[in-house]
């Protein structure tokens, strides 16, 4: 693109909540001077700014696109554009595919796909153990050599725990860390809905918080006797939460992540078997909604990831017991965010900034993307004064099974830039 001058814009940063009013302009994908009147280049392009908020790109560390195996509900190129619809310009996959990214032969596909039809910089996770079975190791120095930093049978936990030491123990030399999706499966029954007054009115069997909770416990117990780093994915319940609170007080070397829709849905939701609703871990209660926003603000979760779990209308359409869990999230979380927490005084873009672009950024070992001079540009302009409809039409994923569907939501997305390329112009 030609230069890019972006006037009067509300420059946003992790720093604090204050936004400060400039010009900032691009040129050749480097921000190269950030100040109040800049005259216009002649080749150069002017957005008008006023009253928008110019912020890091976000960045999600928790992503299912479903390539290889299962590109009906989503590839890895209609996932990254979903992505850039909702202002996230980098992400990490989950191996949970079929087969699963569990070799460097996986790990090396899948980068090959991506580098044909992503805009964005696209990163992949690799699986614990061999086709995520819980039997036997996967082909983890492999993958570890291909630049995987995140190991993970993420939609399970991995069973024995002996063989989970010994892959900690194993990879813990190396530069990369273990995410756990925590569940005890003797407790976790269907894993319809959060065991509680809503699971007994539709009567439907319930996994109870406890199942998340022990296997949490299990495994940040293992990580911090081996010395591996672990990061608790999507976690649900305000006991989850404690408990990571107090082995960061014990030291371990602990991160977790919450998702915008255990933050802003509860059981209570679910209404007459609303299918949007389902996932693992489920929907908990109203308190638990409260004790993870706290936990938010406080800093007991380091980032923000939004578990985006696609599925075709026609999984989503079976009854409650039968239906697959999980929602799309990358093209709802910021609007949503906004919309819910950022517009009412809950929290401000210096944390939502943190959370949701530079942490996830710095745990898997990349640089943040602040709005300085001599920086490289990966922005977004959002309007804080418009509206998001999220339509069908709107939606860029191959699947829309989310609550928000058709929903008006305050606040936009109105242009993401990577580098020299406006990837999204509203």
């Amino acid at each position: 693109m030609p230069s890019l001058l972006i006037k009067n814009a509300n420059i946003a940063s992790e720093e604090n909540d204050n936004l400060i009013t400039a010009d900032v302009l691009v040129e050749n994908g480097i921000i190269t001077k950030i100040a109040q009147g800049i005259a216009v280049p002649d080749d150069a392009r002017v957005v008008e700014a006023s009253g928008k908020v110019l912020a890091p790109s976000m960045f999600d560390t928790h992503i299912h696109m479903r390539e290889p195996g299962q590109e009906a509900k989503e590839t890895i190129k209609s996932g990254t554009e979903a992505a850039i619809n909702g202002g996230v310009t980098g992400v990490v996959l989950m191996p949970n595919t079929s087969p699963a990214i569990d070799s460097a032969a996986m790990v090396r596909m899948v980068y090959d796909i991506a580098k044909r039809d992503s805009r964005i910089p696209v990163y992949t996770s690799g699986c614990i153990t061999k086709g995520r079975e819980g039997k036997e190791l996967a082909g983890i120095d492999g993958m570890l050599g291909l630049g995987v930093k995140m190991l993970t049978d993420d939609g399970d936990a991995v069973p024995d725990m002996s063989l989970l030491k010994r892959a900690m123990e194993y990879a813990s030399e190396f530069d990369c860390f273990f995410a756990s999706h925590c569940e005890v499966l003797e407790l976790s029954g269907p894993r319809a809905l959060n065991e509680g007054v809503v699971s007994h009115r539709l009567g439907i069997q319930g996994t109870p918080a406890c199942s998340e909770e022990i296997c949490m416990d299990r495994d940040i117990r293992l990580a911090h006797a081996t010395g591996a780093r672990l990061h608790i994915q999507h976690v649900s319940s305000k006991m989850g939460m404690e408990t990571i609170r107090w082995w960061k007080q014990m030291g371990a070397k602990v991160t977790a992540e919450v998702s915008p829709h255990h933050l802003l849905f509860n059981e209570e939701d679910i209404g007459n078997y609303d299918t949007h609703y389902k996932m693992n871990p489920p929907l908990r209660t109203a308190e638990d909604n409260a004790a993870l926003l706290e936990g938010l603000k406080e800093g007991v979760f380091d980032i923000i990831a939004t578990d985006h779990a696609p599925h075709t209308p026609f999984e989503k359409e079976q009854d409650f017991v039968s239906a697959p869990n999980g929602i799309t999230g990358l093209e709802t979380a910021l609007v949503s965010l906004f919309h819910h927490y950022l517009k009412k005084g809950e929290f401000g873009w210096g944390l939502l900034i943190n959370r949701y672009s530079a942490e996830p950024r710095r745990m898997m070992g990349l640089e943040p993307v602040p709005i300085v001079e001599g920086g490289p540009a990966e922005f977004i302009l959002f309007d804080p004064e418009g509206e998001t409809t999220f339509s069908a039409e709107y939606m860029q994923s191959m699947s829309q099974n989310t609550p928000f569907l058709d929903q008006t939501l305050d606040g936009s997305i109105d242009l993401v830039v990577l580098g020299d390329d406006v990837l999204l112009d509203r």
